[in-house]
């Protein structure tokens, strides 16, 4: 059953905590005990309660100073206050200076236990209030993106010179690598921050569908069309329009998007009324534009016309120095979503991060991380936490398709197996099925390359590319 909530007891009589302490674990808490105001601080740290039940007249810290000191760390601290009822003065002079409540001693259990009740209802609504306000300082804030290598660096230089701007801005990159996020790091550091962005994925719809979401229907424009309704266009007007995807625009909708780029004007679908509205135009794509124009796909007018600025980001595996810091940032998340404490990640984690090539870039990193945190067990997110595809080091991402002719069979079995294991997400059970052969057979190269792996760091690297057969030969190969 999980837990109602945690309670630190602090009185200087052993009794007394002993007392509360079963009372309220029987009522479904979880709680911790200190015996005077001293200890209780480091507790309120180390255990992360959501209500403080303390008593007032205490020998060193009393229960008044150390709720100041307290709330000088940990602001949003919940109190519950105990004093005899002769010296309920005391306990109103606790309730003004931040105590949630206070009972009069002895205690009724029965009103201990609403308090109580109330007071973790409090204390858990300030904590998601907090939690809120925080996810939006970082929406808002324009250093969001987490970032130390100098290709990243020159990328956010950019967006802050580009933003103040009206001009169009095409950001490129591959799936993953935060293109919606740098679109709203532009929106918000411009003139146009306090009016809407609004977004649209043009992959996600039919080319009629894409038409009306862009410039709005007349009523009766098509069946299902039973009123007037507004694009996307009317609705980010005075602000920003952001088109992800933006090489799957059909070409018939590709020419309206022209015209409106050069006269900034439009007709709702099933219209004849031209309508004019002042929208930035900011456009993302994970294809290359330039084949596509050359393919015959799309227009090269209107290329032209979103290639204004082009902001580029740079894949994962191109700035392995930001891995460490991105990791940490997505466990202090999930880490906290999930009620868990989890100090980092072990030295093995962390290089098994820095070795992977990162195909689906910082959200797969994102991904991963959760997915470990939802896993971990220990203090630390370990090698056993990660998806079976990190766990044999740098040899279990190559990035090059091996030659042919050129290369050997063991280069091109090993390219097969772990590539397929990368797009199984590590499934060994789904890995074998593609390529016919048994999970066990899997594992088996798996210690395979390892041990090759291990045997070439201890060894140096060969000159004549040969592997260590005695280190290889090591593990037995199952049958089939």
């Amino acid at each position: 059953m999980p837990s109602r909530g945690r309670i630190l007891i602090v009185d200087d009589e052993a009794n007394a905590r002993a007392a509360l302490s079963e009372i309220l674990r029987e009522d479904g808490y979880t709680t911790e005990t200190a015996a005077d105001g001293f200890k209780a601080l480091g507790k309120i740290e180390e255990f992360g309660p959501d209500v403080v039940l303390t008593d007032l007249k205490m020998p060193g810290l009393d229960g008044i100073r150390m709720m100041e000191k307290a709330h000088e760390r940990i602001p949003d601290t919940t109190f519950v206050v105990m004093t005899a009822f002769g010296t309920i003065s005391s306990a109103v002079e606790a309730v003004k200076k931040g105590a949630y409540n206070y009972l009069t001693k002895p205690l009724d259990f029965s009103v201990l236990a609403v308090v109580v009740e109330r007071a973790v209802e409090r204390a858990r609504l300030l904590q998601e209030n907090s939690r809120l306000r925080d996810r939006l300082r970082e929406r808002n804030a324009f250093g969001h993106v987490i970032a130390s290598h100098p290709s990243m660096i020159k990328l956010l230089r950019l967006v802050e010179q580009v933003a103040p701007s009206r001009a169009s801005v095409l950001i490129v990159g591959e799936t993953g690598t935060g293109k919606e996020l740098i679109a709203e790091m532009i929106h918000r550091a411009s003139p146009r921050a306090a009016a809407p962005l609004v977004r649209l994925n043009c992959a996600a719809l039919s080319e009629s569908l894409l038409e009306s979401e862009l410039f709005g229907h007349e009523k009766g424009a098509f069946t299902g069309a039973i009123g007037r309704r507004e694009g996307r266009f009317e609705q980010a007007n005075g602000g920003t329009l952001f088109l992800d995807e933006v090489s799957e625009i059909p070409l018939p909708t590709q020419v309206k998007l022209l015209r409106f780029l050069q006269e900034r004007s439009f007709e709702r679908v099933g219209g004849n009324e031209t309508l004019k509205v002042d929208v930035r135009i900011l456009a993302a794509s994970n294809r290359d534009l330039r084949q596509r124009v050359q393919e015959g796909l799309f227009r090269e007018d209107l290329y032209y016309r979103l290639d204004v600025v082009t902001l580029e980001i740079p894949p994962l595996r191109e700035r392995g120095s930001d891995i460490p810091e991105l990791a940490t940032f997505f466990l202090g998340r999930y880490a906290q979503e999930n009620g868990k404490r989890i100090e980092g990640f072990s030295d093995g984690a962390l290089q098994a991060l820095m070795a992977y090539a990162f195909p689906g870039n910082v959200r797969e990193l994102e991904n991963l991380v959760e997915r470990a945190v939802v896993l971990c067990d220990s203090a630390r997110i370990e090698v056993a936490h990660l998806p079976v595809a990190l766990h044999t080091g740098p040899a279990e991402s190559p990035d090059v398709m091996p030659r042919v002719p050129g290369s050997t069979i063991y280069e091109l079995e090993r390219y097969a197996i772990l590539r397929t294991l990368e797009a199984c997400k590590g499934s060994t059970s789904k890995a074998a099925t593609i390529l016919g052969i048994s999970p066990r057979k899997i594992q088996y190269k798996l210690h395979e390359y390892s041990a090759a792996k291990r045997a070439e760091t201890r060894g140096g690297a060969r000159g004549d590319g040969e592997e260590d057969e005695g280190e290889v030969r090591s593990v037995p190969e199952p049958p089939g």
